[in-house]
């Protein structure tokens, strides 16, 4: 099992997800899930064969999430950070998914080891939102948040990680669309791309892509989520998704 950095130890919380369907051990400061990964989970297209792979899975957040929501799951998780790595193995256990979930260490341009190309139904993936020359505001959040692999080769990554007309969810800043759809082209089709808007009228910050690993079929823009009304609480279809574990619904009714 990895080990958790000592200086961390005494400063790791227990949070819950789904309403209390998922335990999550994550530090108190630096690095800590938000609603992105909950999001990306509910993204998944439960059902086509049930093998999962997190590629940068930090804490764990979204693989829980979609073994949660999915009782057939097996699901494993890639972690460069050794110290979230620890912390992911850990929730696991908590939530009593030893059985059908683990925690692989290491760096994908390595392809670790125990993971084998062509084998996985499907793979999620939160790659780093932060490009060379752009520093996130707490210091603990670098290595979740900074890219250190170009995203062209961690998603060339993620393809080769997949069975043919397997699924590829990815969720990004939305001003990545373009290097996400430059990386697909070619290699995967039926392209769904799926805005999150803050507030109804207000640009998109997150977007969700998903793929089919060698399909040709046409792309499909989707009306998207809006995550809060205007007083600033979640919308009903928000809601769904973030506390009841619904799958994510790529057209719902504006700002229900």
């Amino acid at each position: 099992m990895p080990d958790i950095s000592p200086e961390i130890t005494s400063e790791i919380t227990e949070d819950s997800l789904l309403n209390g369907r998922v335990r999550l051990l994550q530090p108190d400061g630096g690095y800590r899930a938000a609603i992105d990964p909950v999001l990306l989970a509910a993204s998944v297209p439960v059902g086509a064969g049930t093998r999962v792979l997190d590629v940068g899975v930090g804490t764990g957040a979204a693989l829980l999430c979609l073994l949660a929501r999915w009782a057939e799951a097996d699901g494993t998780g890639l972690e460069v950070r050794n110290d979230h790595a620890a912390l992911a193995t850990r929730s696991i256990a908590v939530n009593g998914w030893q059985a059908r979930a683990r925690i692989v260490v290491g760096d994908l341009t390595a392809r670790p080891a125990p993971l084998e190309a062509n084998t996985f139904d499907h793979v999620l993936t939160n790659p780093p939102y932060h490009g060379p020359g752009t520093r996130p505001p707490h210091p603990g959040r670098a290595g979740a948040h900074m890219e250190s692999v170009p995203l062209a080769d961690w998603l060339a990554f993620c393809l080769r990680m997949l069975r043919s007309r397997g699924s590829l969810c990815v969720i990004h800043r939305a001003d990545r669309l373009d290097a996400i759809l430059a990386a697909l082209h070619g290699k995967a089709g039926a392209v769904e791309v799926i805005p999150l808007w803050p507030k109804a009228g207000q640009p998109a910050r997150r977007v969700i892509v998903r793929a089919l690993k060698g399909a040709k079929s046409p792309a499909i823009l989707h009306p998207g989520l809006v995550l809060h009304h205007m007083d600033g609480t979640y919308t009903d279809a928000a809601q769904a998704v973030l506390r009841d574990g619904a799958s994510l619904d790529p057209d719902p009714a504006a700002g229900r």
